[in-house]
């Protein structure tokens, strides 16, 4: 009997060229699927004739009333270190293991995250739209060195950030409710309250997992603290920010700008008021998406997929996620 893998999400249509899916053997079919479902019932028909799932990232909800519905459903893997879209839970106790790949830290989101604050600064994105439609110079930038760099959250991506802006000539300024003096001078930057690194900041970009404590962390209160000329970045995840407050926010000019490539509802909705908020620049999350992180996840997902055929699931996550 054919063993047949659903591949998920599949936006940019290269999960069955950037790996050999056939090394999974002559009986394993994989199918990708490159439109986002969001529908269970819809899910449940397109879905039903397949034994494991391959999920990039948190794209794909997996919770328990799509579960019920797949009576073949065998086996899940997840790309990357956790996951919250997936009832964890509830595909144990049907005999279906969850697998992540192995986690390795990529700078390419904080390459993204710099990316979109030199757009932001040199007004990239407005003036490219511009020269197209045969305007010519009608923005003014602004310079990144000696202005203020706040990074929320100096870990593995937040450090590889200070370490940009430390080669733009940039102050750097760090906040996380467990960072210490002493680890943010180890990235070069400085320790300092929320409020002040708010307050004091040129740019500020967010590094931080979502979680309670994190969620809704950037809301009204905090953009009234902030410059009206500063800038906000967000390349982690979208609820970490007020999604409402931000577009108030840029529209009625209490900040200037900001770069976005984490949604609230992702993939961001045809209507959604971010599509039309001023002063932005909008990217589809694509942060993580080079081509190398790619190929190492779908190739850790062949892994994963033969261990557990073999009878010895690998990497199998125990945590409860009720999406």
């Amino acid at each position: 009997m054919t063993l047949r893998i659903a591949v998920l999400d599949d936006y940019q249509k290269v999960a069955l060229s950037l790996v050999d899916w056939r090394a999974l053997g002559a009986d394993v079919e994989a199918t990708s699927f490159s439109d986002h479902i969001d529908n269970v019932d819809v899910a449940a028909r397109a879905l039903a004739d397949f034994d494991v799932f391959v999920l990039m990232r948190e794209r794909m909800r997996v919770p328990r009333e799509l579960i019920e519905r797949l009576p073949r459903l065998k086996y899940i893997v997840v790309t990357g270190s956790h996951t919250r879209s997936v009832d964890v839970a509830f595909a144990k106790s049907r005999g279906i293991p969850v697998s992540l790949t192995v986690s390795t830290v990529s700078v390419s989101a904080a390459e993204h995250a710099w990316a979109l604050i030199m757009a932001l600064a040199k007004n990239i994105a407005i003036e490219d739209r511009n020269m197209r439609e045969g305007r010519w110079m009608t923005e003014i930038g602004f310079r990144l060195e000696r202005r203020r760099l706040g990074i929320l959250g100096l870990g593995a991506l937040g450090s590889a950030v200070a370490r940009y802006g430390r080669a733009f000539g940039m102050d750097i300024a760090a906040w996380s409710a467990n960072l210490t003096a002493a680890r943010a001078a180890e990235h070069g930057a400085r320790l300092v309250s929320k409020e002040e690194l708010l307050r004091t900041s040129d740019v500020v970009t967010i590094h931080m997992k979502l979680s309670p404590r994190t969620q809704g962390l950037i809301g009204a209160a905090e953009f009234a603290m902030m410059k009206r000329t500063a800038v906000l970045v967000n390349t982690s995840r979208g609820p970490i920010i007020d999604e409402a407050a931000m577009i108030a926010a840029l529209n009625n000019g209490v900040i200037a700008r900001a770069g976005l490539d984490v949604y609230d509802h992702e993939p961001l909705p045809a209507d959604h008021p971010l599509r039309k908020a001023r002063n932005t620049v909008l990217t589809p999350h694509t942060g993580f998406t080079v081509e190398e992180g790619l190929r190492s996840y779908y190739n850790d997902s062949i892994a994963l997929i033969a261990a557990w055929r073999n009878g010895a699931p690998e990497n199998v996550y125990d945590g409860f996620n009720t999406p």
